[in-house]
């Protein structure tokens, strides 16, 4: 019995995940008249993001659960007890990009908007884990200390970006990557 828990594979899921999200994308920037080979490498950069933070955060899902054991749900919410600084980093890490790509793809990028939707990302990642658990016997735990450090990974990846945006010659590069025809140095 290679699979006695119905594991769910993660690659027939995820890659459809990821090609339906890809083609979205490159129709929203077609329908705004905004596709450029240069925006369409964030559009396939942001898709392979996404489906890579779905395949290590939520799977792996199991569809035949044990009653007992580590597949109980579990809810971590007390802050910095019980957690790795391994972890945390990793978290930052993870999180880094996403804080340069959401910038790329906003109108008006502001350090709000940015922390609101990396916020947003990192809370409805915890909450499909907590639903994984329940539901499937998730392999993970839903844990504040993952909302913070994601939080602080994607405000270095803004932070990363902002400065990057300060040298000239980059400057112009990025705005060729950028979804909205913005002056940078003016939106801080």
């Amino acid at each position: 019995m290679n699979n006695p828990f119905a594991a769910v594979p993660v690659l027939p899921v995820v890659v459809p995940l990821g090609l339906a999200l890809f083609a979205v994308l490159l129709w929203r920037l077609r329908a705004r008249g905004l596709f450029s080979a240069a925006r369409a490498s964030v559009a396939a950069a942001l898709s392979v993001y996404a489906v890579g933070i779905i395949a290590n955060t939520v799977f792996p899902i199991y569809l035949n659960k044990p009653d007992s054991g580590p597949w109980i749900p579990a809810l971590a919410l007390l802050p910095f007890h019980d957690y790795e600084v391994q972890d945390a980093l990793m978290n930052m890490v993870v999180f880094l990009p996403l804080g340069i790509l959401i910038p790329l793809v906003l109108a008006r990028p502001s350090w709000w908007k940015v922390l609101a939707t990396v916020v947003g990302v990192s809370l409805a990642i915890e909450v499909a884990q907590l639903v994984a658990q329940g539901l499937f016997a998730g392999g993970h735990i839903a844990d504040i200390n993952d909302l913070i450090f994601n939080t602080v990974g994607g405000a270095l990846g803004y932070g990363l970006f902002l400065l990057l945006t300060l040298v000239p010659g980059l400057s112009r590069l990025i705005g060729r990557f950028r979804w909205a025809r913005v002056d940078l140095v003016s939106r801080r």
